[in-house]
């Protein structure tokens, strides 16, 4: 039962969780926001010593990050241990001291594994919430791991060290997405369906052939991931706030320790930078866009209309109402997807277009999109390679739609240019004249006879007959990335040495 009073109400301490969803689950709307501007705290922050008075209630649960940065604790206690091990060698800190810091990381690893550690919402961030819990286990040397660096270049490196992890699963869940196109692609390399231009059937293609256009987008979305991840490979750590530390410090060494490629060349642009985090919400966006093609393609296919394929029933759902449904809800999801990836990449572009150098509070918005977007591509990656393992085409439906479609009118047409020298203009237009025959016929163009063909090309011979026909068209197709079953396996064999070798 809500009340109208909470004076004698304590702060809320221990694990961090929700205080506002706890508070207004008991206390009313105006007493809660009067409580909290109210509420004041001991100024017991590691950077209070220049403050006189407590920060205000609400701008601490404004200003914290703990909630989602909280994520980046393995790679904070990564760096942290990098960073020591530095400091002793370059006899910063002692050898006892380093041990006693190595030791109290890994146990605080430890606790939040097994989600024993208390986040503190006051403490802001996961760094004060390890040091503040460093020093609560090994005392004063404790408070020496912060010598010589920022949270600044602390949670550029933290970020990239998450990421650069992030890169890598998404690169070999697309690598694996890659390999199932490729199988079914060899098991249907001379299975004919429709190939659309407008959505109109246009020309006979094999479903190999179909299939194996995605394995080549997927092929330039990982060559983008590789690039994103050797930009970002560059150690920010030692840059300290802005302009690097009169401390004898060895970035090089730490760069080396965390597998880094090198350290940052400007410190100043180190604690700014988050192109690499945009680069990734970029490449992330292109490979939605990728799969929500492939997504829709699907969805047409598997609809009555097309009826192509065969979802498999783990990725689709029922109907509340309409017994007979199955719907492609993976595949919709996955088409919808890019909406929220787009949104990331523009919500973080806007917050850093016009920041002044170097860090600010601004850019404590770059995690969660980078967050939600590493989270979202790989799942749609995940269900689709799913959805392609155990999809069934149905060929004979595939047949239908490529006899409805008259996809050999191309054919004809280079055929009159080649053999009979007319002008393609006018073999266009011929050709076109031959088509409405056959629809008004209610005819294929390869049931069509000598005879009639005739009426409108008076010199054609018994050898167009076989122009029109569906097989004929397909394995005519083999300039270099042709569609021809031939092709298709070369290609095949191509792609394999291309995307599966290690």
């Amino acid at each position: 039962m809500k009340t109208n009073s909470i004076n004698s109400i304590s702060p809320l301490d221990g694990r961090y969780f929700s205080q506002t969803a706890f508070l207004a689950e008991f206390f009313s709307e105006k007493a809660l926001i009067q409580y909290r501007l109210k509420m004041t705290k001991s100024n017991s922050k590691i950077w209070g010593g220049r403050f006189s008075s407590a920060t205000n209630q609400l701008m601490e649960e404004f200003n914290s990050s703990i909630q989602f940065d909280k994520n980046l604790y393995i790679e904070d206690i990564e760096g942290s241990i990098a960073h020591s091990e530095m400091l002793s060698k370059q006899k910063i800190i002692s050898k006892n001291e380093l041990e006693l810091i190595v030791s109290g990381l890994k146990q605080i690893e430890l606790e939040i594994s097994n989600s024993e550690f208390n986040f503190s919402l006051e403490l802001e961030d996961i760094h004060m919430n390890i040091e503040n819990r460093l020093i609560e286990i090994i005392g004063e040397a404790g408070k020496k791991l912060h010598t010589a660096r920022s949270r600044n270049d602390q949670v550029a490196t933290d970020i990239k060290l998450w990421l650069r992890k992030r890169i890598d699963q998404i690169e070999v869940s697309l690598k694996s997405l890659q390999e199932t196109l490729i199988e079914k692609s060899e098991l249907y390399y001379d299975l004919l369906m429709p190939g659309y231009t407008h959505l109109q059937v246009g020309q006979p293609v094999t479903f190999g052939h179909h299939l194996l256009a995605y394995v080549e987008m997927l092929g330039r979305d990982r060559g983008r991931l590789s690039d994103c991840r050797k930009r970002l490979n560059e150690l920010p750590l030692g840059s300290a706030a802005l302009a690097g530390t009169s401390y004898p410090i060895d970035r090089h060494f730490v760069a080396q320790k965390l597998n880094f490629s090198k350290p940052t060349e400007n410190s100043m642009d180190a604690v700014s930078d988050r192109d690499f985090a945009i680069e990734f919400m970029s490449v992330s966006s292109l490979i939605a866009i990728h799969l929500s093609r492939l997504a829709e393609e699907l969805v047409i296919w598997s609809s009555d209309s097309f009826n192509f394929i065969k979802l498999p029933e783990s990725y689709t759902t029922g109907s509340s109402i309409m017994p007979q449904k199955r719907n492609p809800d993976a595949a919709e999801l996955i088409r919808a997807k890019p909406g929220r990836i787009f949104g990331n990449l523009l919500s973080l572009m806007t917050v850093l277009k016009g920041l002044p150098m170097t860090y600010g509070k601004d850019m404590q918005e770059d995690k969660e999109p980078v967050f939600d977007t590493a989270k979202t591509i790989e799942s749609c990656i995940i269900n689709m390679e799913g959805m392609i393992k155990n999809l069934e085409p149905i060929p004979y439906k595939m047949m239908e739609a490529l006899q409805k479609g008259f996809p050999t009118a191309t054919d004809l047409a280079d055929y009159l240019v080649t053999e009979l020298k007319i002008p393609f203009r006018d073999a266009h237009h011929l050709t076109g004249q031959i088509v409405m025959l056959a629809e008004k016929k209610e005819s294929t163009l390869e049931n069509l006879t000598i005879e009639e063909i005739k009426t409108i090309i008076p010199n054609a011979e018994t050898t167009i007959l076989d122009i029109l026909k569906i097989e004929s068209s397909v394995s005519k197709r083999t300039s270099y990335g042709g569609t021809a079953p031939d092709n298709v396996l070369q290609a095949i064999k191509k792609a394999k040495e291309r995307f599966l070798k290690d």
